[in-house]
């Protein structure tokens, strides 16, 4: 364990993240991994602010529609949540059970609890707009699989990109039978 301010007060249990002593006292973060975010769209930009909005709702356990008002209502971010996050975030919503059903289903040996939540809201934010999206002309759902591969890419695991873009074909390959 490195000498940081904060070290003497670490449990076992604790992650190792740093505690300010107190008030205002500055906090050393041991190690950051920026976002790659040099290969993205604006649309994939809107998207992981959807994707925000989702992780939120799963890591405090509260609803999706919740969060979403909340993020409107007062942002943490520099800037409010763009309308296309928040459509997206509204179709995730509108068909949140039959999409974690879905994704259950056809994820083989992985159920969603066990997905780490980052692929988990990548995955719900993706199935929501391949399956049931609105038709875009010059965006075919294929690309649109490819976007989201992208964001896992940057904001996941190794080997999550992989695993995204498996089960979103998988999705949108039996889309006229579940849409």
């Amino acid at each position: 364990m490195t000498d940081t301010p904060g070290a003497a007060r670490r449990t076992q249990k604790d992650p190792g993240l740093p505690l300010p002593g107190r008030e205002g006292e500055e906090v050393a973060f041991e190690r950051t991994v920026p976002a790659r975010t040099d290969r993205l769209t604006g649309r994939s930009r809107d998207r992981i602010r959807a994707i925000d909005v989702l992780y939120e709702a799963d890591a405090r356990g509260r609803a999706v529609r919740e969060v979403l008002e909340d993020r409107i209502a007062r942002t943490a971010a520099q800037s409010p949540l763009p309308q296309w996050s928040r459509e997206l975030v509204s179709l995730y919503a509108q068909h949140a059970e039959e999409i974690d059903e879905q994704l259950a289903t056809h994820s083989r040996d992985w159920p969603l609890q066990r997905m780490p939540a980052v692929d988990r809201a990548i995955l719900r934010l993706g199935a929501a707009e391949v399956v049931h999206g609105p038709e875009e002309p010059d965006t075919p759902r294929g690309v649109i699989v490819g976007e989201y591969t992208k964001i896992a890419e940057v904001l996941s695991t190794e080997g999550s990109p992989r695993f995204v873009n498996g089960l979103l074909q998988r999705l949108l390959d039996m889309r006229s039978m579940l849409g």
